[in-house]
Order: structure tokens, then sequence, then C-alpha cells
């Protein structure tokens, strides 16, 4: 059921709501737990999961039936609200439990020449045995392997033995410049590297394993796609690492082993690398259970990479739930990814604006395209109003349910759900098990202001590798009511409740969906001859949506600049150096940037004088 909502400040379009009907709220998975919880409403079941963490986290294990060798002694064994020791006595190994529902039910679809390929639960844990076995013949429990590659079945299978093998799994996007990739190896210093040769992408073959070579991989796995590639010596082709016919014996371990390490922004110049632990999946498959509604049979698809933390999300929110998970591996903006969506027969499908915004432009998806999609989602970073109120209707009055969270989180800390009105741009609620407070430059209670999240929870962080996690989260926050942990966000509440995403309170961006910090793009593009200083900020459009990559330059003195052609220089220097998928969306020249009495670079002060 949909209507059309008053013209919003964000656009001057009508927007279309997606009112729930009494189908989608009678088999919705949050009805059937707000009937057993014994409450009536949305609101009271948030306050129950808040007041009561403990036995909402004992629902929600018991709800996913997580397999314990050893059960756990308590929910949580101390009271420390930045490390509450999750799941105290458990032994048990997390991959085993995305394995363990029926073998004939469908855990991947993928494309093949006659449209789809499925592969079932039984097939994908002989092939994670295998692999497995493969890791327990050469390394050790805790070794970390980084899996640098496309989301295609191989990395699922790669990444799920390396947990069940006791290993740790080092995500790094497939899509970054070599110096990014290096980096991110030198943080973890994994003793392997899973890669393939090449990729395709748009018909054009992306060089994967000679880009791990040059970042300096110790050692790879490859998987051949027939180009021909020549390894070095001790580089291993998948087929000869992997030990076809092993048995599935996962290692178990303590809830807070580490089984993923991925990256996020950092305060220092270089990404903060962030542990996921066994516990962290836990929260990835809740969003996905009542968030998203994901229900057992269902196949649930998100344009990703293992890079970014809905890779990982796609696999634990889809198994843990008894879902199939649709991997595509080519560009989601395309034609063909439109056609793989109704022939997976995809249920709950996962978006980022940037997508959207192209499918809408190039007339990619049309009304009717979709007949198995019951629910959409959206992530990455901020929403078009008007793109999304055309999504809603195109596919069908289907709803939109906007997640916002973060690494650091394992999933959302703010969402929708189908039993709410699905409103463009708008996040409905603070997830189940999480609480949320708005505060503003003096520390009080306001509707605009940053975001500061109520813990624990299940799935957020407690350590960082290279960084002072107390320092990033908890230190110097304000006083209030209950601890509070810092996030980086800012938000406005509206008298319904409802929430928008404001962007970023500090240096951080989120460019495409990528978070990076100023100082990362600053340094990739700093050194362009007659340029004397840069300052590179994130502006939203006026109307809504994705953040666009500005920068201002100082010319040294003496200096002419151009701004097309300064422009082309920075746009190489960060392809080359950072992430081709960073696109700079204008170059302002300035006599000087803004500086505090410290010295600091004032973005505030050129993002507000480039929006006026």
């Amino acid at each position: 059921m949909t209507s059309l909502a008053p013209v919003s400040e964000d656009t001057e379009q009508p927007l279309t709501v997606v009112i729930p009907s009494e189908h989608t709220v009678s088999n919705a998975n949050l009805t059937a737990l707000m009937r057993d919880i014994g409450v009536s409403t949305f609101d009271e079941l948030h306050s129950w999961s808040v007041n009561h963490r403990d036995d909402f986290w004992l629902r929600v294990i018991d709800e996913l039936s997580i397999d314990f060798e050893t059960e756990p002694t308590a929910v949580r064994g101390s009271d420390d609200i930045a490390d509450p020791d999750w799941l105290p006595g458990a032994q048990f190994n997390i991959a085993a439990s995305c394995l363990d529902h029926g073998d004939d039910a469908v855990a991947i679809v993928t494309p093949d020449s006659d449209g789809v390929r499925t592969i079932r639960v039984d097939e994908l844990r002989a092939m994670v045995a295998s692999f497995a076995a493969g890791f327990a013949a050469r390394f050790v429990p805790g070794d970390r392997i980084a899996i640098v590659m496309p989301m295609n079945p191989n990395a699922v299978v790669a990444y799920l033995a390396i947990v069940a093998a006791g290993g740790v799994v080092v995500s790094v996007a497939d899509s970054f410049a070599v110096d990014e990739i290096r980096v991110r190896l030198g943080i973890t210093e994994p003793v392997a590297v899973v890669t393939q040769d090449e990729a395709k992408r748009m018909g054009r073959a992306l060089p994967m394993y000679a880009k791990c070579v040059e970042a300096g991989a110790r050692q790879m796995i490859v998987v051949s796609t027939g180009s021909g590639v020549t390894l070095r010596d001790g580089d291993l082709w998948w087929d000869d690492f992997v030990v076809s016919g092993a048995s599935f014996d996962p290692f178990m371990q303590p809830a807070g082993s580490h089984t993923n390490v991925l990256f996020s922004s950092g305060t220092t110049g270089e990404p903060k690398a962030i542990p996921w632990t066994q516990t962290t999946p836990l929260k990835a498959a809740m969003d996905g259970r009542y968030h998203h509604d994901i229900h057992r049979g269902d196949v649930v698809a998100w344009p990703t990479n293992l890079g970014w933390m809905m890779g990982p999300w796609l696999i634990y929110a889809s198994l843990l739930n008894g879902a199939a998970m649709a991997l595509y591996d080519d560009a989601p903006t395309t034609r063909g990814f439109v056609e793989f969506v109704e022939a997976a027969g995809v249920s709950m499908l996962g978006v980022v604006p940037s997508i959207v915004s192209s499918w809408r432009a190039n007339a990619t998806l049309s009304e009717g395209d979709w007949t198995s999609v019951r629910v959409l989602s959206s992530t990455g970073e901020a929403s078009n109003p008007d793109d999304y109120s055309w999504l809603m209707q195109t596919a069908g009055q289907v709803p939109v349910v906007e997640y916002c969270g973060g690494t650091e989180v394992g999933g959302g800390y703010m969402a929708g759900t189908v039993l709410h009105a699905s409103v463009p741009s708008r996040f409905a609620t603070p997830t189940l098990g999480l609480d949320l407070v708005i505060l503003d430059d003096e520390g009080r209670e306001s509707d605009v202001g940053e975001v500061f999240l109520i813990p624990p929870s299940i799935g957020l962080s407690t350590t960082l590798l290279n960084e002072d996690h107390d320092a990033i989260y908890y230190r110097g926050v304000p006083v209030w009511d209950e601890p509070l942990r810092r996030h980086g966000d800012q938000l406005r509440r509206y008298p319904d409740g409802s929430l928008q995403a404001l962007g970023r309170a500090d240096d951080t961006m989120n460019i495409g969906g990528i978070k990076v910090a100023s100082a990362d793009l600053e340094a990739a593009i700093g050194s362009i001859y007659g340029v004397a200083e840069i300052a590179a900020i994130a502006s939203p459009p006026a109307a809504g949506g994705p953040d666009r990559l500005v920068v201002f330059a100082v010319a040294k003195d003496g200096a002419s600049l151009d701004t097309a052609d300064l422009a082309r220089q920075m746009q190489t220097a960060i392809r080359n150096h950072l992430n081709p998928l960073f696109k700079i969306h204008d170059v302002v020249i300035v006599d000087s940037l803004p500086r505090t009495a410290s010295h600091k670079v004032m973005r505030r002060v050129l993002r507000a004088e480039y929006e006026r």
C-alpha cells in the first residue's frame, strides 16, 4: 500500500511512502517476536530489548539456533560497558551454525551461462571443509589470511573455511590500489592471501594476482580463471591447496576469538583495523532477521565485497537465518544485474544510493522487472529522497529499509523495519538491543546534533589492532545519564521520531559508500606541481543524496592553477594510490585555508562556504 507524503524540506517533489500491508505485518519476524515477548507495539519491544539486554540476546541466540559445543555460563561475564565479555565459557565455531540447516537448502545463487546455478548447503559445507583442511595442513589457528577478490562463491568458501579452521580473515577490497592493499597487509601481517588471477568487470580484465604481488603478499592461494598467469615459487593454485573429500570438523574456540579483521577510516592517516569476534555475526544476523525480515528459504542479495562490512554481513545475515545469498560479481548498475535479481528469486535486495541513481538516470530498472523482491534496503551513504521515492514506485511499492551503522558496530545502530512506514531517506528507529542519544555542541539533548550510542551491545567493537580503542570511542564523551560511546555521525530527529543522517561530525568522509579520512585523500593528491596545500571535504547535493568530493587548493607563490587540469591530475593520483571508486566532483582554488588558532584546517567552514 502506498501514499504520497507532503513535500519535505529535502526535495521539491511529493514523496512516496509505503505503508505495510496486513499480510506483511502478520508474517513479519518482528510480529512473532512481539507476540512471544508479550508486547503489542514496536516501541515496547525496543524498550524491552534495551532494558533487558541479556534476555534479548538470549532470545536472538535461540532464534538463530547457534550451535555450542560448550554452552556459555552467562550472556555477559563483566559489567564493563566497553568490554562486556560476551558469552563467557562458550566453545563453538560460528561457521558451523552457518552450515547446519537442511542439506538440500540453497546456500548460494550465482549467474551462469544458462541463467543461474545454485549451491546447496551440503555442497558448500564440502567445499568449506576442503579449504579448511588445506589451511590446517599449512597453518595454525589464529593465523591471519587476507582475501582480496570479488564477492563470488570462492570468496565465500575461503571466508567460511578460514573461520571454520580457527583462522582470522583479513578483509581487503579488490578495488583498492596497490598502495592501499600494501598498507592493510602491513598492519595485519597475514601469512597468506587468497585472490584470483584476474577479475572481469563490464568486459574488462582487471589484474588481481599481479596487484597482490606488487603489494607484497607473502604467499598466495590463487583461483584460476584461465588467464594464463604464471605463479611465483611458493604460491599455489586453489585446486592444489584444497583437500578434496575432507570432513567438516570446525575448530572450537571462545566467543571472543577473532574471526575477521576489517578496516575503516582512521584518525592517524592509516585505516583502523577492527577485529570481529565470534559474537559479531550475531548482531549482523539479528539485524537481518528483525530489521530486514529475512526468513528461512529467502534469497538475499547485496552488491558488496568482503572488504566492506556488508560482505561478511551478507554471509551471516543470510546463512544464520537459513536463507541463501545471491552473488553477482559484475557491475550492479547494469541490466544484467536487474535480470539476475529476478532470475535468482531475490526476496531481500540491498543497494547503495549510487546504484539507484544510476538505474534511474539510465532507465535500467523498469516497472514489472521484479516479482520476487518484497524488501529493499539501503546503506553506505545518504540516499536521495527523490531517487528512493522513484525506486519504491518502480519496484512495485516495495519498502526500503534504510540502514546505518558501521564496521565497529557489526551492523546498524538505526534502521527501518517492515512494520514501519517506509519514508525515503528516513530511519524509523534505533536498532533492537541498542539505543542512542543526540547531543548538541553543549552536550545537551537535541533534535539535531551528534549521535552517541548507549552501550553495551553484541557487535560493538572492543579493541583495535593499531589504535587506542578507548580514546576513539569512549574518552572525552559528554557526561550523560548512562555511559556513552562516540560514533561520529550527525543526525536530525523529526517529531514522529524518525531520524535523518546529516553526515559526519569529524573529518571522515563517506564517498561512494566508503568511509575515508580527509587526511588519506589529501595525502594521495597533495604533491601536485604548483599546489601549496589542499583540503578535501564531502558536500551533499541540495536535494539530498550521496556526498560529493570537493577539493580546495591553494596555489604556491607565482603559480597559476587551472581547475580542470587540477581535477584530472588529482583523479589520476586517487586512482593510482587510493581507490578508483572515489570521484572528484569539484576543485575550488582559494587564497588560503581557514584554520583554528592551533592551525587545524576548519573543514566545516569550507563546507559551509561551498554549500552557501
